[in-house]
């Protein structure tokens, strides 16, 4: 199977890196899901699949010892919609009948996918259970599975509301503390004993971006040809007279 492509490709990668779960170690919460997912479809193997730029990786895995596959021979065609995907017998399925996981190691006859779909509708991947042998999923274990796939997604939700607002409050406990600043030239002393610009200080501890202008009691200290010019100006010298 050719490498997925998807028009939204750059966003859902972007979205699934603001998750910071990839490469993260073994949770609870995740391998319980996954082992609902294989006592509720009866099946050996159950995992949850998240699809990387070149890899599929496994957060959660149940039946199967190896971490991630190459992209390319996945069977999360779950990404490419919102539907779950259902493979009764890969060998009698031409996407999947040459397919390295179902010649080789684990030797996937039956494949079932629900996708793990973002609230902003990005499909991380999927939570799919798996079989060494043809079989059929009921309307209540599909059902199950969706559900459960639902419930992942929510998680993943849940852990990166919690880490942006734990790295908030960092940043509010950080601006409430003392900040070092130098009654010269305005600058701030980091927590290495550093001294730095305000902006470098603020930019180290949040994502704001800066614009620069001039001021108007500035214009006038150093530019005061300029400032002679925009006092001219109505609107501007009401303002600027204001402001000295």
């Amino acid at each position: 199977m050719a490498t997925l492509k998807l028009d939204q490709e750059a966003a859902r990668l972007e979205a699934l890196k603001q998750y910071r779960i990839l490469d993260t170690p073994p949770e609870q919460t995740y391998d319980d899901f996954t082992l609902l997912a294989s006592f509720i479809c009866e099946v050996p193997i159950a995992l949850i699949s998240l699809i990387d730029a070149e890899r599929q990786w496994f957060k959660s895995k149940v039946g199967l010892e190896v971490s991630e596959t190459a992209r390319d021979i996945a069977f999360c065609h779950a990404i490419l919609t919102h539907e779950t995907l259902i493979v009764s017998d890969a060998l009698l399925d031409d996407r999947f009948v040459d397919n390295p996981l179902v010649i080789n190691e684990p030797g996937i006859r039956f494949y079932a996918g629900a996708p793990l779909v973002t609230p902003e509708g990005h499909i991380l991947g999927s939570l799919c259970v798996i079989d060494r042998k043809p079989r059929v999923l009921s309307d209540i274990q599909k059902t199950a599975l969706e559900a459960l796939a639902r419930q992942v997604v929510i998680h993943l939700e849940l852990s990166r509301v919690s880490t942006q607002l734990a790295e908030a409050l960092d940043k509010i406990h950080l601006m409430e503390g003392l900040v070092p600043i130098c009654s010269y030239c305005k600058g701030i002393r980091d927590d290495q004993g550093y001294w730095s610009s305000v902006e470098k200080f603020i930019k180290q501890h949040s994502d704001v971006e800066f614009t620069h202008g001039i001021c108007d009691k500035c214009m006038q200290k150093y530019f005061p040809e300029v400032a002679e010019v925009l006092r001219g100006d109505s609107e501007y010298g009401d303002r600027f007279r204001q402001e000295i």
